[in-house]
């Protein structure tokens, strides 16, 4: 370290001094961090899905509040509450304001320091007596950002803190669409003991049917026997259904931050879904719209600038310190300029052997960087099969909808004829039996494949990246608990 004192300045260790720092500007002014778009080139998205209707395709579809189209204002209610208290948001919101802080710590490194100080000493012996002592002082210290470490360490912070943002994001997309599904869940339940019920009571009359034509022997007891069975086995599915639909209150109820039993008055309803055109964006906007591709993308911005930052330690530091101080022996003398001290001095320090460390760390950083762009890779892959996927599922529930609906249509008019066919004595009680049982398959599966429909559209919506929105998802730290 260099003393750059103004008692023992000289004029040749002055110049050497200056010739030294200029050549250490020069080298960090040709020292160039990597620079390249780190996404670039990474994956080439395609133009189109394979599956859907390209008509209905919209470049840059906003499907913040996707779920408004169900038009079901308690689905909407439950999805608001959930952004706004549920456990997980807050967490990624205390998250994001972490990562927030983080930053102004890294940008803090690119200014100077600057501390005070002040002392007083009272010091007695024996044989002079006692004497005091008094001071002042100012102390600064600075590290020029030569090659850019300490710039590419607040890069790689910011880039941290966006990553931040996207995952607060896509915790909202994940919980808007986890609270969807078992809205949908709730209501086919719902739909499902009604359907059991309905049933149950078709069977028992069936059942005091062939109790009548028991007692006036026209049939033997079998036929008491089964119509039993089969009522008793529908009867033991509604207490089933109804603790699954219990289930999923509790399920609903801590997804919008509630205790489990605090959410029992939803009351019946059917399951929504929504209008048959769908919102669809192209696979680049789609990119564009999910929060967990944006992530990814941040965190490869992140790792490269962690990289520029394990560079620069390969290279010289240097630090500027300076001092300023006032001491006396006296309180009254220590504002006299003759109590006035100061000092500058500068420090260069230069890596010479370290055993391979700084270059392990740099290898390692690249390595790091190697990842993140694999995991970016794979991010969106995996969004672009999720669109895929819920394309897919649409498309066959739709179809499967069409064939079930006119299977119930049809297993319903066959009860009717067979119940009052088996009233009269036209049909034995086996045909009357099974179109009881194709009746409530029938029934339930159509209700079951409505659900699927409704799901789909939750998940094709998620897929796309619907459920949140720029503001949404970076809150401002002086409102930590808004979460939209």
């Amino acid at each position: 370290m260099t003393d750059f004192s103004n008692s023992h300045l000289r004029p040749a260790a002055t110049r050497r001094t200056a010739l030294l720092l200029a050549a250490v500007v020069l080298a960090g002014c040709a020292h160039q961090a990597p620079t390249s778009d780190p996404i670039a080139g990474t994956f080439s998205v395609p133009a189109v899905w394979s599956e859907g209707d390209p008509s209905q395709f919209t470049p840059a579809t906003s499907l913040a509040t996707w779920w408004q189209r169900f038009g079901d204002a308690q689905l909407s209610t439950l999805i608001d509450d959930a952004l706004r208290n549920s456990p997980t948001v807050q967490s990624a919101i205390a998250a994001l304001r972490q990562s927030r802080a983080l930053v102004d710590v890294a940008a803090a490194g690119l200014s100077p320091t600057v501390k005070g100080s002040s002392s007083a000493q009272r010091t007695r012996t024996y044989s002079q007596g006692g004497s005091s002592s008094f001071g002042l002082g100012v102390d600064a210290s600075w590290e020029p950002d030569l090659f850019g470490g300490l710039k590419a360490g607040v890069d790689a912070a910011k880039a941290d803190a966006r990553a931040s943002e996207m995952s607060l994001a896509n915790v909202q997309v994940s919980l808007a669409a986890e609270v969807a599904l078992a809205y949908i869940d709730l209501r086919n339940q719902q739909a499902r003991v009604s359907i059991a019920q309905n049933n149950l009571m078709s069977q028992d009359d069936t059942l005091q049917i062939a109790r009548w034509r028991n007692q006036a022997g026209l049939v033997s007891s079998l036929d008491v026997e089964q119509a039993s069975a089969t009522a008793e086995q529908t009867r033991a599915q509604v207490p089933l259904l109804r603790a699954a639909q219990q289930q999923t209150q509790h399920r609903l109820a801590v997804l919008t931050g509630r205790a489990p039993g605090d959410l029992a008055d939803l009351g019946v309803a059917p399951v929504p879904l929504p209008p048959d055109d769908l919102i669809m964006a192209f696979p680049a906007d789609t990119l564009r719209q999910r929060p967990d591709v944006r992530q990814a993308e941040a965190q490869v911005r992140a790792a490269l600038a962690r990289v520029a930052v394990a560079d620069a330690a390969r290279y010289p530091s240097l630090t500027l310190s300076g001092s300023l101080g006032l001491q006396a022996l006296t309180l009254g003398s220590l504002l006299r300029s003759s109590s006035a001290l100061g000092s500058l001095m500068a420090g260069l320090t230069l890596p010479i052997f370290d055993g391979g460390a700084i270059a392990g760390r740099l290898e390692s950083q690249q390595a790091a960087f190697e990842q993140t762009r694999a995991a970016y890779v794979s991010s969106v892959l995996t969004a672009l099969q999720d669109v895929e996927d819920a394309l897919s599922a649409l498309k066959g529930d739709r179809e499967r909808a069409v064939s079930l609906n006119a299977a119930a249509i049809a297993a319903r008019n066959a009860n009717l004829l067979a119940t009052q066919q088996y009233q009269a004595g036209l049909i034995d009680f086996n045909t009357a039996l099974q179109s009881q049982r194709t009746l409530l398959s029938a029934q339930d599966a159509q209700a079951s494949v409505i659900a699927s429909l409704a799901a789909d559209h939750v998940q094709l919506y998620k897929a796309l990246g619907g459920g949140w929105s720029p503001d949404a998802a970076a809150p401002s730290s002086s409102q930590p608990t808004a979460a939209r």
